[in-house]
């Protein structure tokens, strides 16, 4: 069953261009370390805040990944550039 992985963070306006350039690289390379990675989204919300989105297609997929990604250098490096991270994990039970 697919899961998402939902990440809330702040990240200052100096910031954001250097953030996403980060983002997209991390991106390729846990895709290509690990196919089960199916869909991110980034969304400025209201409050100026971020929600950052990636859906996995299991959560075994999503869990090796994670575990993958401890000796990523880029995974601390990009997180470095936000503030007031979170994050959330769900099993998506309904889609329409």
């Amino acid at each position: 069953m697919p899961v998402v992985r939902i990440h809330h963070y702040r990240v200052a306006a100096d910031r954001l261009d250097a953030l996403l350039a980060q983002r997209a690289t991390l991106i390729d390379g846990i895709r290509g370390a690990n196919p089960g990675l199916t869909e991110t989204r980034l969304t400025r919300l209201e409050d100026g805040s971020y929600s950052d989105t990636w859906r996995w297609e299991s959560a075994e997929q999503m869990l090796a990944a994670i575990g993958a990604s401890q000796g990523f250098p880029l995974v601390g490096a990009t997180m470095a550039l936000t503030e007031d991270a979170t994050a959330e994990t769900g099993e998506i039970v309904d889609e329409r």
